[in-house]
């Protein structure tokens, strides 16, 4: 089952962006290192009207640093863009950020042209521990729950440099199935809004053959590769002891379990996707989403004529 968040202080976000980009010299988005396809936001795109970009891969000290490397290529090859990589062992974040700014905006420096930067993100991405880090202080609400920043605030890191934090956005509808199953698995979105035993298993279906050696180290166990989603949750289950009367195995806390380990890097340093792997399931969803427009407008046709006939009956 397709995976989908939007709670109402979303809408008045994108209108915010809509109001606050006209004066934008820069936008930045903040995506998560370990899905960054999945963490960019789409709807973003079409708000920031061609504005020069900072993609920052955060948390890229719980991805691969091998596929981090293929989506800093990646974004560093588009025009108009820029991407670095951003965590917690990084000295001077907003040394990085400053630069990286005055890059795609050279024009825009000293009082009379102030650099004014907009910086967006997924829910729980880290933007708000990031803003906390550049000013040194509590600047922003921080929370390992999605939705914690609720209004836009305007935060001065130099004396002719405006950043403007936004709450963190997902957009209307997830057309990547994938996508949503990968943005739940890192906490991106509300939970009461996915099933953790399918998102488990989503999870697990990607790591086996992908990141075999990481489970069976966290695991204890030999050949996960020989193991289908279902049977490698039950055997995650016995192993940490999530057994329930019977002797049978909890799933919904053997899913908690991967999941917490996923998003604590136990499991290692995992990404969920490659740039090519991503442009895949993209293309997939822009199909599946394209024949879904057509068979809602064949319906709509269907019952227009239906009703037509009636009357005239």
């Amino acid at each position: 089952m397709a995976i989908q968040w939007f709670p109402g202080h979303m809408h008045l976000t994108r209108k915010a962006i809509e109001e606050r980009i006209k004066d934008i010299d820069v936008v930045i988005e903040m995506l998560d290192a370990r899905l960054p396809g999945s963490s960019a936001n789409p709807m973003l795109a079409q708000l920031i009207q061609g504005k020069p970009g900072l993609k920052i891969l955060s948390k890229q000290d719980l991805a691969d640093p091998a596929r981090t490397v293929l989506w800093l290529s990646h974004y560093n090859a588009m025009p108009q863009v820029k991407a670095l990589g951003l965590d917690t062992s990084m000295v001077s974040p907003a040394k990085a950020l400053i630069e990286a700014c005055h890059l795609l905006a050279p024009n825009r420096v000293g009082m009379a042209k102030p650099m004014r930067v907009l910086i967006c993100g997924i829910p729980n991405v880290g933007k708000s521990t990031l803003i906390n880090t550049l000013k040194g202080k509590k600047a922003a609400k921080t929370g390992d729950e999605a939705g914690v920043t609720k209004q836009e605030q305007r935060i001065t890191l130099a004396d002719d440099f405006y950043l403007y934090d936004t709450p963190g956005v997902l957009w209307p509808r997830i057309i990547v199935e994938k996508s949503g199953f990968n943005l739940a698995a890192s906490g991106a979105i509300g939970v009461n809004a996915f099933d953790d035993e399918e998102v488990a298993l989503e999870l697990l279906n990607y790591l086996i053959p992908n990141y075999p050696k990481a489970l069976e180290a966290r695991y204890k166990m030999k050949d996960v590769s020989n193991l289908t989603d279902e049977t490698l949750l039950e055997a995650i289950g016995r192993y940490r002891g999530a057994i329930q009367s019977g002797g049978r195995v909890n799933h919904t806390k053997a899913a908690e379990i991967v999941i917490h380990d996923f998003r604590s890097a136990a499991l290692g340093r995992l990404t969920l996707e490659t740039p090519i792997e991503f442009a895949n399931w993209l293309n997939s969803g822009l199909q599946a989403d394209a024949e879904r427009v057509l068979r809602k407008e064949a319906l709509q046709k269907e019952k227009k004529t239906t009703r037509k006939a009636k009357i005239r009956n």
